[in-house]
């Protein structure tokens, strides 16, 4: 076989790899999104009120917390693409039981085994996006992240397509489990089967804990920063005088600047390098909390969405990037841990960020992901960021 031949072979597995991340980044971002805007249904159907909702979704958080630990315990066992599997069969289960439940205990239970599915998934297909950007030996995350964007705001219009048609919430479900059986499927034995992580069994040395606390602050940085904006946004934005019908243009623009940094990053981040990008999306979503926060005029506030938009598109591959370069040849573990910060910035920016706004006014609650953004500056500009793959400068 000439050198030619086999270098085409393996250019073909890599592309084939490439596209199985890619799949595994879609189908979890468009059953996440038919999950999220279903809650509404499944409130109806269940006679939930909102604390009832809010328990649910604080237990969701919880259990991919545990999920993300779960991927970290089989990518050490085994490899990160089992992982996946894994993942994908336990939201399977729960997508299924969710839309089926007849009643409130059995659709708690199904949800948060979708829960532990979504974590699982979060960090495992990031481990996977990880493998195939040191096989590529350039930035390429921003490209997968920008998969999942795309395939979220389909699963919503087709929840909002199901649900005018009158085949409701369960079906949307049902549709998103069946195109995740298909993927497990028809894709995931073109995933990455390489395992990144110590063997199972093997005393390994110590991971080293100031970098991926680095990492792990910008990611509980920026997903403080993406939950609260997400979730309170349009609520203040009809506080301060806003029309209800012009209220989600905000969040359609933030949406609109995560998907252009998404699809934008990862040339820049090659051009410009690692670090530039990620301070200037850092200093970007910072201002764009504050002038949210503090100018009551519709237009800087949208203005203002669309800066943190960007701020949360580029920065979430970015930091994933850099923690698969902490450490290459345990990347798997590195990502996991870094994805947990994840979990914990969704809950202040959801749950922490809207006691503020109820008991303090806008002022102080969209300052909160300001100031934890500016936390992470510091820390990002006084450590090195880890030795970046071929191809990608720090």
């Amino acid at each position: 076989m000439t050198d030619a031949t086999t270098t085409g072979t393996a250019m073909v597995r890599l592309r084939r790899m490439s596209v199985a991340a890619a799949g595994a980044y879609g189908v979890q971002g468009l059953g996440y999104a038919v999950v999220v805007t279903a809650l509404p249904s499944f409130q109806a159907r269940h006679a939930l009120d909102e604390t009832a909702v809010s328990l649910i979704l604080l237990g969701v958080v919880v259990a991919a917390a545990a999920g993300s630990v779960l991927a970290d315990l089989l990518a050490v066992r085994r490899n990160s693409r089992f992982a996946v599997i894994v993942g994908f069969a336990l939201q399977i289960i729960g997508l299924t039981g969710a839309a089926l439940s007849p009643e409130i205990v059995l659709f708690v239970v199904s949800i948060l085994v979708y829960g532990v599915g979504l974590g699982t998934i979060d960090a495992a297909s990031n481990m996977q996006g990880v493998l195939v950007q040191r096989h590529w030996g350039r930035p390429i995350l921003g490209r997968l992240f920008a998969v999942y964007t795309v395939a979220a705001i389909v699963g919503a219009m087709a929840m909002s397509a199901g649900i005018s048609l009158g085949s409701g919430a369960t079906f949307a479900l049902l549709i998103a489990a069946g195109m995740q059986l298909v993927y497990l499927l028809a894709a995931s034995r073109a995933l990455d089967p390489e395992r990144a992580a110590r063997q199972a069994g093997t005393k390994a040395g110590r991971l080293p804990r100031m970098p991926i606390f680095v990492v792990g602050l910008v990611v509980f940085a920026v997903f403080t920063m993406d939950a609260g904006l997400s979730t309170w946004s349009s609520v203040h934005l009809v506080d301060m005088g806003t029309a209800a019908a012009l209220a989600p243009l905000g969040y359609a623009l933030y949406q609109a600047g995560v998907l252009i940094a998404r699809l934008a990053v990862d040339p820049v981040e090659r051009r410009v390098g690692t670090r530039r990008v990620a301070l200037a999306a850092l200093i970007a979503g910072a201002v764009g909390s504050i002038a949210f926060a503090l100018i009551p005029v519709f237009g800087v506030a949208v203005f203002a969405l669309f800066l943190a938009g960007l701020c949360s598109g580029a920065l979430i591959p970015i930091a994933f990037g850099m923690a698969g370069r902490i450490d290459p040849a345990r990347s798997d573990e590195i990502v996991a841990r870094v994805n947990i910060y994840n979990y914990g910035g969704a809950l202040i920016g959801t749950v922490g960020v809207g006691l503020l706004l109820d008991a303090g006014g806008p002022a102080l609650a969209f300052i909160v992901p300001a100031l934890v953004l500016l936390l992470a500056l510091p820390a990002l500009r006084s450590h090195a960021t880890p030795k970046a793959a071929p191809g990608v400068e720090s």
